[in-house]
């Protein structure tokens, strides 16, 4: 069937040839009047035009990712364990060093409905982070935090949205929002759902042009490991030379870009990365406690084109411990602290400074 196609192919193409070569008929001499077309519109120029969502250059949006994320040896250190941290404790403090960190990676986002009024994308993600302790021996259901890390792990599943709604030509409204299930389970014995944190941002923002789109909002979040507001700034821009630009959703993340070719591009910058888990290994009927992990990474991360629209991506970089303290929630629910609350941990960690790596293969977006 193929080379039955290709055969056709090969036809049609020098049947083309042949009449474009051939010399115009003598008696067609008289010369088309172009001015009859002078007052001609567009059949559908009173149609309602949207700013479009895509900014030149941007790096690749992606669909489907696989990845793995890796980091290098640290020390930490934890205070003991109580009802709140520096009260009467009934574990002691702990200090070693993870000689491993890191996990597995996936991510989807694919669109339901994408058209010139609205863009509407589902997405599912998955982590599985690891831990392993250079201290010995690690005792099977022991007490320390060290242990129980090492043990059971941090898992995240979480489901997310977008959706892109243009108002005018230049105005337009993005929200994002994510349900996660974050804690030390395993498949085998489940985590409640109650358990499930929400997140999500609103954006208000301008497309002046092909080169530029900026835009503010607000967020709820728990990138810096617990629940927080903040408000947002959006901030896409290519030079006019199509080599240099920024992609920025500030606090969240920022970056400049470096644009080699259509098929290479460099991304130096940071990420705010962070969730709270439930130790369901800690936890009772009468205390639940949630691992509040929040760290800035400052990268550089370099993206391939492979073939077509699978593309490669290679980060390396420094993780910087923003939080990583165990609090206490009364039956699931979570309370808001913010950056001036008082209310007090029940264990408080101390987690050295790593370099850290990560390397993924996308399917991205036409």
């Amino acid at each position: 069937m193929m080379r039955k196609w290709t055969i056709s192919w090969v036809v049609f193409c020098l049947v083309c040839t042949a009449m474009y070569a051939q010399k115009p008929d003598s008696t067609a001499t008289e010369e088309e009047d172009y001015s009859q077309y002078e007052n001609a519109g567009f059949a559908d120029g009173s149609a309602k035009r949207f700013a479009n969502p895509k900014i030149l250059d941007l790096s690749p949006q992606r669909l489907i990712s696989i990845g793995w994320d890796m980091q290098m040896p640290y020390s930490a250190q934890f205070s003991g364990m109580g009802s709140f941290a520096g009260d009467e404790n009934w574990s002691a403090a702990e200090s070693g060093t993870f000689g491993y960190t890191g996990g597995f990676r996936f991510g989807a986002n694919i669109p339901v409905i994408s058209k010139n009024s609205l863009v509407w994308q589902l997405g599912a993600n998955y982590w599985d982070i690891q831990y392993r302790s250079n201290e010995a021996p690690i005792r099977e259901g022991g007490s320390r935090m060290l242990d129980r890390l090492q043990e059971n792990g941090l898992k995240t599943l979480g489901l997310n949205t977008t959706v892109y709604k243009p108002l005018n030509e230049t105005q337009f409204l993005l929200f994002q929002g994510a349900l996660d299930l974050n804690g030390d389970f395993s498949f085998s014995n489940f985590q409640s759902l109650q358990y499930t944190r929400w997140s999500g941002a609103l954006v208000w923002g301008k497309r002046p042009n092909d080169r530029k789109q900026w835009g503010f909002g607000v967020a709820r979040t728990y990138r810096v490991g617990e629940l927080n507001y903040f408000p947002v700034v959006m901030y896409n821009w290519t030079a006019p030379s199509r080599k240099w630009g920024v992609e920025m959703l500030f606090p969240a993340r920022a970056h400049v870009r470096r644009t080699f070719n259509a098929r290479n591009l460099l991304l130096a910058g940071y990420e705010l990365e962070g969730q709270t888990y439930r130790l369901n290994s800690l936890s009772n009927a009468n205390n639940d406690y949630e691992l509040r992990r929040g760290e800035a990474r400052a990268r550089v991360e370099y993206q391939r084109q492979l073939s077509g629209f699978v593309w490669l991506s290679a980060q390396a970089g420094w993780r910087y411990n923003w939080r990583f303290d165990v609090d206490r929630v009364q039956n699931g629910k979570d309370f808001f602290r913010g950056f001036f609350g008082d209310q007090r941990y029940a264990k408080l960690a101390n987690l050295g400074n790593p370099l850290y790596f990560n390397i993924g293969v996308h399917l991205v977006s036409p």
